[in-house]
């Protein structure tokens, strides 16, 4: 009985890495995506950068929400880890970039 809970705790916990880091993926890619769109509409006009910020901020909540359904309806995941590794993931990413931001590590370029 032992040699079978400890394989059963071994696999949740295999499963449980690959459900974080999966969940850390998927935030990764869709930071990676949104600083490309936000770069380019910057380098349009500001205006259009302001509204890729506004609406680029909604989408990138629903497709990272749609996603991460279709990740666990499809695949047999923990989804407890998934979850919030990735909430985790999107709000560390987000404070890094913006204590950048604000310490003025990260130039701007439509600021100068």
């Amino acid at each position: 009985k032992n040699i079978v809970a400890a394989e059963e705790r071994m696999a949740k916990k295999k499963s449980s890495g690959e459900a974080l880091l999966v969940g850390v993926a998927i935030v990764i890619a869709n930071f990676l995506v949104s600083g490309i769109v936000m770069s380019a509409a910057a380098r349009i006009s500001l205006t259009l950068y302001h509204a890729a910020a506004l609406i680029g901020f909604l989408l990138r909540l629903v497709l990272i929400t749609v996603v991460m359904l279709v990740v666990a309806r499809l695949f047999d995941i923990d989804r407890t880890a998934f979850g919030v590794a990735a909430v985790v993931s999107y709000l560390v990413l987000l404070t890094l970039e913006a204590v950048a931001i604000v310490k003025g590590e990260r130039e701007l370029e439509w600021t100068s």
